[in-house]
């Protein structure tokens, strides 16, 4: 193994060739530079998405009222700044996608998979560059397709962004249904093939290239979160694929796999055979799939984090491997707890709601051990922590509410309602949110040589906090009280007179967490090119990652690759002189390894 690694060595570092302005930002084959494409693409569609939120709330909270903000951005879907109703379910289709594909899935797996996996493994690069480079880009034309979308004549795809037919597989349904669905599936058609190069990247790394002496189980968390959320991928997103493909075909080619029986104004359509339900499944097989691909990554940067700033071992290291595995496993037989009110058969919904309850397990002992890590550690409060700590807490509270929604009896009381929305931006929007903006805090410096400004990242953390516990708690009463999701007004129902207030209550927390994510972005960009320089290790971690060199260079290290003699949460451990050992240094003569 030494002998490839000193030939490696020598292939990187004989030809210095000079990098152009267009190999080095453009088209790189670098994994640091790649990380850093996603994190910017993602951040730009994060605004659009979160743009668009903030416009539907206020349609909510101020039905039929002008507004300039609609009549500016909406333009003739405003007229007189009063929103049209087909634009509303539009804003909420495309928000939805944006936010779960484009924002947390690049920005977490996209972003921090192509930094850290080479970095904490000891790899020289990714295992294949040039793939890594098309991934991204792959991504970035389905971000562009996606965006061009908002401004077809007939409006962007308007079927929710579960884009169940016959919305979405009739093209004369309504204005939603034409030329920006096409768009819709044609950008998640790209979307998932950059999806899928980009995992079976990670996992071919992660198997192939770590650095002698990195067992599987000296491995960071967050490796192991990562590799895990790549199988998952590979084996869900294809699902999807294959559902957008038949979609494709029955709204361009005239077959029938999801259409069945349709009559539109009186006239009976030729389709016959299909099931609208058949879509369901395949959509859910890897919808639920994503909320894990989503939240993994967002756990295992986590994880990193609060052992670092807890200056403690991670408790329960082998604990959590397991549970990641236990989840990845789960994660793909509990699709059918989305389908509860679709006539499914009562035995087949207590078997989902028996995998749905059992996937709380290995979820409570991450918690558990979460928790464990930090009590009684010498806790270093820097925003990365404080937004570890806030996953934490929104991770529970909105797992909780995820016990009635996975009972299928309970479930049919609050199915399609706020209820449901206040869970899922709970457990999986505002969780994998914190996730991302603690691993953007924790590793700046490791991407940008530069440190954020901390009393900003103080003001974002906890104006962010407040705001999202006031948007969606309250959203759990109104749920309760029966009030459906995805309603372009309420104001038809007198039943629904009484939560007019606190829709309006909800709206001006997002408001206010809206506009103070300019704070945050503020901060980002600035310290890129005006941030105080780091040094090499500023959080002092044992990963490997920070002995590389503050200055990016093609290969990650000068020289040798460094070896890895230990686990990778050696803090505080005693016969030391510092509070942590990095994996690279040799274990003293009668020392232990720890093995959690």
């Amino acid at each position: 193994m030494s002998t490839h690694a000193d030939t490696h060595e020598h292939d990187d570092h004989g030809h210095h060739h000079k990098e152009t302005f267009v190999t080095k930002y453009i088209f790189s084959q670098d994994h640091k530079m790649i990380a850093k494409q996603y994190l910017i693409t993602g951040t730009i569609m994060g605004v659009i998405g979160v743009l668009m939120s903030l416009m539907f709330r206020m349609q909510i909270a101020w039905p039929e009222e002008p507004n300039v903000l609609f009549e500016a951005l909406l333009g003739k879907w405003a007229p007189d700044g009063v929103m049209d109703a087909d634009i509303y379910l539009a804003l909420v289709t495309i928000h939805g996608t944006i936010m779960v594909f484009f924002v947390l899935t690049a920005g977490l797996s996209g972003t921090f998979s192509n930094l850290l996996i080479p970095l904490q493994i000891g790899a020289r690069d990714m295992a294949s560059g040039f793939l890594n480079m098309v991934s991204y880009w792959l991504f970035f034309l389905s971000s562009v397709i996606m965006v061009i979308s908002l401004f077809v004549e007939a409006g962007p795809a308007a079927a929710g962004w579960t884009i169940y037919p016959p919305l979405s597989a009739l093209p004369m349904a309504q204005g939603g249904s034409g030329m920006g669905m096409t768009l819709w599936l044609v950008s998640m058609a790209i979307f998932i093939a950059s999806s899928l190069l980009g995992s079976l990247n990670y996992i071919v790394t992660v198997i192939n290239l770590r650095t002698k002496g990195m067992s599987m189980t000296r491995l960071p968390l967050t490796i192991w979160a990562f590799f895990v959320t790549a199988i998952i991928g590979v084996v869900s997103f294809p699902v999807l694929l294959s559902a957008a493909l038949l979609l494709i075909m029955d709204r361009s080619f005239g077959t029938s796999f999801f259409l069945s029986d349709i009559f539109i104004q009186g006239e009976v359509l030729h389709y016959q055979g299909g099931s609208p339900v058949l879509f369901e499944h395949l959509f859910w097989f890897l919808g639920h799939p994503e909320v894990y691909i989503v939240i993994l990554p967002a756990m295992g940067l986590v994880s990193e984090i609060m052992a670092s700033n807890s200056r403690k071992p991670i408790f329960g290291y082998r604990a959590m491997i397991m549970s990641i595995l236990a989840i990845a496993f789960l994660s793909t037989i509990v699709w059918g707890h989305h389908m509860f009110v679709s006539g499914m058969n009562p035995f087949l919904g207590s078997v989902f709601t028996f995998t749905t309850l059992l996937i709380a397990i290995p979820s409570a002992v991450k918690a558990f051990n979460w928790i464990t890590t930090i009590w009684k550690g010498n806790l270093q409060m820097n925003p990365a922590m404080l937004f570890s700590i806030g996953f934490v807490s929104t991770f529970i509270t909105g797992g909780l509410t995820g016990i009635i929604l996975g009972d299928s009896a309970l479930d049919i009381n609050v199915h399609d309602t706020y209820f449901v929305v206040a869970h899922f931006h709970l457990v999986m929007g505002i969780s994998a949110l914190y996730g991302m903006f603690a691993g953007i805090y924790h590793w700046f410096p490791k991407m940008f040589g530069r440190m954020l400004n901390k009393k900003l990242g103080y003001i974002h953390f906890w104006v962010t906090a407040i705001c999202a516990y006031g948007v969606f708690f309250p959203m759990h009463f109104i749920g309760m009280a029966g009030l459906p999701r995805r309603y372009y007004t309420n104001s038809n129902f007198p039943l629904f007179d009484d939560l007019a207030d606190v829709n309006v209550i909800i709206t001006i927390f997002a408001l206010i967490g809206g506009v103070f994510q300019l704070v945050y972005l503020y901060n980002f960009f600035a310290s890129i090119f005006t941030g105080e320089k780091t040094v090499q290790n500023p959080w002092r971690s044992t990963t490997l990652e920070w002995t590389a060199p503050v200055k990016h260079i093609h290969g990650n290290w000068e020289g040798e690759i460094p070896h890895v003699y230990r686990w990778s949460y050696d803090y505080s451990k005693p016969g030391h002189d510092e509070d942590f050992v990095p994996q690279n240094v040799p274990l003293k003569e009668g020392e232990e390894e720890l093995q959690h």
